[in-house]
């Protein structure tokens, strides 16, 4: 019928035949009782009261037990079909009032299982922090974490286009790199190198630097003064010259390498101060800064860097995280370990986790216990409904059989006392 849900079947293993053969077993005892009830009847009706008094008595036993079967098989019958396939009204309850019964089911849930009050009560009886951190804490367990989230770090790299994201990343890069001043961002920098004096540690290694760098081009700089000197001068002119030159600039730049109050110092500390100040204070300066900052990201080989700066990242980060030797996967591995050890011993990481989980908890029930019940609802409507009958009285048909049992010997009681009392009072 156009419009009809699907019905599919059910899954899961609650066709058990050790079930199955359990319920046919009770069947037969229950039904076994009805039969023998019917005999005895039929034996005392065929004898007759003119064999004694007590053929009665046992005749009215045997008729009740008969009705109180034949009442509990059709009670418990209806529950599931038709007695006899008549379609008699209100029978069949369960195959009829299916859809009805998860609609209820799910209500029921809802209202008594998935609620704040109850989940967060549970909730709190429950060691969370202490749970999660003998989890965490198992043996292998945080590599084990370590590696899947390698892993699905990898499969959401799969899935990103980098045609797509390259440009976004690079111009966002680009974006934030011109609107962020540079000036007082430079200022900062030199001022956290000056006040751990290594502004002079940088000076003393450029002045080492270049001393070594003339010393291996001496030669280089000799020729170059040859060129530049007269004709007429000697070769041995320029080499003394040369030599007394280049001996004061190599002892002037080892001075001021070995002695920490030179005068060049104190002037290169006080410089850089000043521009310290400047690039807060005047504008012009901050302008510079800027400028030349424009000037390097519009540099082409700056562009095909901040062009190329997510396949970069991307590859390094996921070639990291796949490797297990890596400086990443080890970091990750420890911080797994340092979460266990705090879960399991700092009380106020446990307070504060146990606390959230119970607000977490409430917070997914109240917003989500309707979706659930829908599901459940809907869950059940989609169930086959000879299949859905079939399953619940193969789970609870055993016992609902014993309701026949019961209804045979208890039937035969009734009419053994009812049939007492009308001869005591006749």
């Amino acid at each position: 019928m156009p419009g009809s849900p699907l019905t599919v079947p059910l899954a899961g293993s609650l066709d058990d035949p050790a079930r199955a053969r359990d319920l046919q077993k009770m069947k037969r005892l229950a039904t076994g009782l009805f039969g023998v009830a019917a005999v005895v009847f039929l034996i005392c009706v065929l004898l007759g009261e003119e064999t004694g008094a007590w053929v009665g008595y046992v005749r009215a036993t045997a008729e009740a037990s008969m009705v109180g079967a034949l009442a509990d098989w059709f009670a418990v019958t209806a529950l599931f079909r038709h007695p006899m396939r008549l379609p008699i009204p209100h029978t069949a309850i369960i195959p009829r009032k299916k859809d009805q019964i998860g609609a209820s089911l799910g209500t029921f849930v809802q209202e008594n299982f998935l609620t704040p009050a109850v989940v967060e009560q549970r909730i709190a009886h429950v060691d969370v922090p202490g749970r999660l951190g003998a989890l965490l804490a198992a043996p292998g367990r945080a590599e084990r974490l370590a590696g899947d989230a390698g892993a699905a770090l990898g499969a959401v790299a799969d899935l990103i286009a980098d045609d797509d994201v390259q440009p976004a990343v690079a111009a966002f890069v680009d974006r934030k790199l011109r609107e962020t001043p540079s000036a007082p961002a430079l200022a900062r920098v030199i001022e956290l190198a000056i006040d751990g004096d290594r502004h002079q540690e940088v000076l003393s290694a450029g002045l080492m630097g270049l001393s070594r760098f003339l010393s291996e081009n001496r030669v280089v700089f000799r020729a170059r003064l040859g060129d530049a000197s007269p004709a007429w001068v000697p070769d041995w002119v320029d080499d003394r010259v040369f030599d007394r030159v280049f001996d004061l600039l190599q002892r002037f730049l080892a001075e001021v390498g070995e002695d920490p109050r030179h005068e060049l110092r104190r002037s290169y500390d006080q410089r850089l101060r000043a521009y310290v100040h400047a690039l807060r204070t005047d504008p012009a300066t901050a302008a510079r800064v800027e400028h030349f900052k424009e000037e390097v990201l519009d540099h082409p080989a700056v562009r095909h860097w901040s062009g190329s700066l997510w396949g970069t990242v991307k590859a390094s980060v996921v070639t990291a995280a796949a490797d297990p030797d890596s400086e990443l996967r080890a970091r990750l591995v420890a911080l797994i370990r340092r979460a266990a050890k705090f879960l399991e011993e700092d009380p106020t990481v446990r307070e504060l986790v146990q606390r959230q989980s119970q607000r977490i908890a409430g917070y997914v029930v109240d917003r989500f216990a309707g979706d659930v019940a829908e599901l459940v609802g809907s869950t059940v409507a989609r169930w086959d409904t000879e299949e859905t009958s079939r399953r619940i009285e193969l789970q609870v048909g055993r016992d609902l059989q014993w309701i026949r049992v019961n209804g045979t010997v208890v039937g035969g009681l009734a009419g053994l006392v009812i049939y007492t009392v009308a001869q005591l009072l006749s």
